[in-house]
């Protein structure tokens, strides 16, 4: 019997133990699987709450379904009935800028814009900025494979108000991270790939967007799914089926080389002998466990920077978010040339039905990252205090939240920089010296709940193949 020890209850971690599972039984292989998580609860930053006809989440709400991962694993679960799309009618981003809340046009794909008129008439980018990312159309592709800044490639092909007032806000809000650090291959590597094929990213994604209309795919599909019950069903759904034993608020302090595999001490005390290891747990976690085992991969784990974040969740009566400014959209997005100590806002009600019982808003503001790093360790009531100041300021909601909900995440969030996908390619080669161990989870190859899953069925992969 193979002994499997998957290290990390995220989804990374559950996702390896439910396909290792699955695996064994299809090929009729005797396996016993154990899954070891430090915390009191399994699912890493899925951490859904309900109180009060609410349901709020404290990391992830979605995902993006152009990845075919999530999709596959949720309808793999008797989830495929649950996935709720997000309100596309009302999905109108906007953009604090000098204290306004400017929406973004019709059409815009991410960086780009697809349909003219919306984009022409727009205030946000001046005559100036729209004609320099019209140059897009006419500038040759470049040539070299070599990794760059998304802030490089935006301004290469964009211009630098495009990367100010649109990319960065938005793609550094998904990633936590600074666009003038963050690697391009690792984070927008479609992108890439569109200059490269069609020689300008607006040419790539018209044509990308009309081949999707033609096969069904085009207008009608949503930006973000997410789940009617809450993410947390996912975590619920994979617990409940891994066929392991999950240890909950059980630590591996040690991992250890042995003639047959390795051995892991564990806290509270005891062993576990085991043939193969999957390590799921954050990069500098991991890195502690392979330290005596090979130096060298253990240094270029803790090479991945992350940085916190929080979320602060709140409840208001609808009359009281009356007055806020053209408040129509799932929230706005905050640049870093506006003095604001938010990153991002969003009205969670408008985006998912079901979040908030009849007469009630839920919103959701994001803080720390790598542009304010230091509020996201505050005390609870101080963040609190800086999100009500802020959406009282920017959006005139001064009234008394009914309830509130925080989230901190100390070192949560990895950070992609240029040359990531180089040096993880090392890492894997590196961890490859080491028979029987494997690497999986947000710090490798994607950093969303998609990127998650397929990093744990590639590991499992190479577990059943070795």
């Amino acid at each position: 019997m193979t002994r499997i020890a998957v290290i990390g209850g995220g989804i990374a971690g559950l996702a390896a133990a439910y396909a290792a599972g699955r695996r064994a039984r299809e090929a009729g292989r005797p396996v016993e699987i154990a899954l070891f998580e430090r915390d009191a609860r399994l699912g890493g930053k899925i951490l859904t709450q309900r109180a009060g006809g609410f349901i709020v989440e404290g990391g992830p709400d979605s995902f993006i379904n152009q990845k075919p991962h999530g999709l596959q694993l949720f309808r793999e679960l008797g989830l495929g009935g649950e996935l709720m799309p997000s309100n596309d009618a009302t999905y109108k981003t906007r953009l604090l800028r000098k204290g306004r809340l400017l929406a973004y046009p019709e059409g815009f794909r991410l960086a780009v814009p697809t349909k003219i008129w919306p984009f022409v008439t727009s205030p946000l980018i001046s005559p100036l900025g729209k004609l320099r990312m019209g140059l897009d159309l006419f500038l040759p592709a470049r040539t070299s494979t070599a990794d760059e800044s998304l802030a490089d490639f935006i301004t290469r092909r964009l211009g630098r108000e495009a990367l100010d007032r649109i990319a960065g806000p938005i793609m550094s809000g998904i990633f936590v991270a600074d666009p003038e650090k963050m690697s391009v291959q690792s984070t927008f590597p479609m992108f890439v790939e569109l200059e490269r094929k069609y020689g300008s990213l607006t040419r790539g994604i018209r044509i990308a967007r009309k081949k999707a209309a033609a096969h069904g795919t085009g207008a009608t599909s949503s930006v973000f799914t997410g789940l009617r019950p809450g993410m947390d069903a996912l975590v619920v759904a994979l617990a409940s089926r891994i066929g392991a034993d999950a240890r909950t608020g059980t630590a591996v302090r040690a991992l250890r080389r042995t003639t047959g595999g390795f051995e892991l001490t564990l806290d509270p005390g005891g062993a576990f002998a085991a043939d193969r290891v999957i390590l799921a747990a954050p990069a500098y976690a991991s890195a502690d466990l392979v330290a005596e085992i090979h130096p060298t991969l253990a240094a270029a784990l803790r090479g991945i920077r992350y940085v916190s974040s929080a979320t602060v969740s709140m409840s208001f009566r609808r009359e009281d978010a009356a007055e806020c400014p053209d408040g129509g959209g799932f929230g706005f997005v905050v640049p870093r040339t506006e003095p604001a100590q938010l990153l991002a806002f969003t009205w969670s009600s408008r985006k998912f039905d079901g979040r908030a019982p009849e007469g009630r808003h839920l919103v959701r503001a994001f803080i720390g990252g790598s542009r304010h790093e230091e509020l996201a360790g505050l005390p609870e009531d101080e963040l609190v205090r800086i999100t009500r100041g802020e959406i009282g300021r920017i959006l005139r909601l001064r009234a008394e939240p009914e309830s509130v909900w925080v989230s901190q995440w100390p070192k949560g969030n990895p950070q992609f920089d240029v040359g990531h996908l180089d040096r993880v390619g090392e890492m894997e080669r590196m961890a490859a010296e080491i028979p029987g161990l494997h690497l999986a989870g947000s710090a490798y190859r994607g950093v969303g709940i998609p990127d998650c899953i397929k990093s744990a069925r590639a590991a499992v992969d190479a577990v059943f193949e070795a």
